[in-house]
């Protein structure tokens, strides 16, 4: 406060010495605050330069006149910096504002009920101090979790499991073939038996054209037409209502 006091009487360069002074003296409070936010998504370094930048701004703004604990006017400043970078840069996935603010607003009720009863308070606790749904504070709290995503090479603690990205479940291809097979089955039976055989060696078979016209005894080119002409009809067919 010594510092402080002097630091508002006295002249520019002068000024900023003591300030100066005053940080480095509160360099290990930056750092406290900064590594109650480590572990979720953002590097330790970037969250300790972002509160002691926080430390600076409230010594610049500290006025001794006031009366009041330096200390205790720079934590609340230094850790709304720190929140601010986590709200502005520090999500993996982004959740809707209105999650963010009060996201925010949780974590700061529940150092003050912490602080003023001796425990930790429970969402409902929360949620008469905040004047929200119990469920709002549940979400906000959930949305911790959108700071850091899992990897999709996570293979476990231990690092035996089955890789994240081998259990997660896909689209079976199968549905969409059995629609189409639906689909296609009627409109197939109603083909002429050389047109069924041309489409059972095309697309069952897999045989290419030129082997379908030796099979046949006609040229490529002419399979290529009768393909098309067939083709042709059975869209026809499956667009007509």
């Amino acid at each position: 406060m010594d510092l402080l006091t002097r630091a508002a009487a006295a002249h520019r360069d002068e000024r900023r010495r003591l300030l100066d002074e005053v940080v480095l003296l509160h360099l290990q409070v930056a750092e406290i605050i900064a590594r109650r936010y480590a572990r979720r998504g953002v590097e330790l370094e970037d969250l300790v330069q972002v509160a002691n930048l926080g430390l600076v701004g409230a010594t610049q703004r500290f006025d001794p006149s006031l009366g009041k604990d330096f200390i205790s006017f720079a934590v609340p400043t230094i850790r709304g910096e720190v929140r601010r970078y986590f709200r502005d840069h520090g999500w993996a996935v982004r959740p809707p504002r209105r999650v963010q603010e009060l996201a925010a607003a949780v974590s700061t009720a529940t150092d003050e009920i912490t602080q003023a009863n001796g425990v930790v308070p429970s969402p409902a606790d929360l949620a008469r101090h905040l004047g929200v749904e119990v469920a709002d504070v549940r979400e906000a709290r959930a949305s911790h979790e959108c700071f850091t995503t899992t990897s999709l090479d996570y293979r476990g603690a231990d690092g035996e499991e089955t890789a994240l990205a081998e259990s997660l479940g896909e689209d079976d291809g199968g549905f969409a073939r059995a629609e189409a097979v639906a689909w296609l089955s009627p409109a197939c039976r109603a083909l002429e038996p050389g047109d069924r055989r041309i489409v059972y060696l095309r697309f069952f078979r897999g045989l290419t054209q030129q082997e379908i016209g030796a099979e046949l005894g006609v040229t490529q080119m002419q399979v290529s037409r009768l393909l098309s002409r067939i083709l042709g009809r059975l869209r026809a067919q499956l667009a007509a209502p």
